[in-house]
This record gives structure tokens, sequence and C-alpha cells, in this order.
């Protein structure tokens, strides 16, 4: 039992590290406006390419946050 306490806080913590790289690696909601006001680039790769990523980043958010909750609660029945 003492194995299985380990391996869940482990995954737990990675979790939790790479919840809070994935949530920093996204763009503001604001970032689209402000690079049009600047100037940006408006072609269409430019455009589609920012969006695929954040909602990957969004989808990658959504899985890491539901996993942590996993984690969250196997490690309160394991802890009891």
């Amino acid at each position: 039992m003492e194995i299985a306490k380990w391996i869940v806080n482990i995954v737990h913590i990675i979790l939790a590290l790479s919840l809070i790289v994935i949530v920093l690696l996204q763009s503001g909601k604001q970032a689209g406006l402000s690079g049009s006001i600047a100037g940006g680039a408006e072609t269409f790769f430019g455009k589609n390419k920012g969006r695929t990523i954040d909602a990957l980043l969004s989808k990658y958010t959504a899985v890491a946050a539901i996993a942590f909750l996993g984690t969250s609660i196997a490690l309160y029945l394991l802890m009891k």
C-alpha cells in the first residue's frame, strides 16, 4: 500500500507542475486584439496557427485537470 501512495503522489506532483506550465503557455483572450492594433501578421496561417495551439493547450488543460482531480481523490482514499 505504501508503494501505491508513493506512485500516486509522484503522479500528482507531475500533474500539478504540468498544469502550471500548460496554463502559463496559454495566451490571453486579448492577445489577438493587441496584435491587430499593433499591426501583427494578418495572414491566414498566422491567425489559425494560434487558434490551433490554444485549442490544443485548452484540451491538455482539461485532461490534466481531470487527472489531477482523480489523483486527489485517490490520495484521499489511500490516506484514510
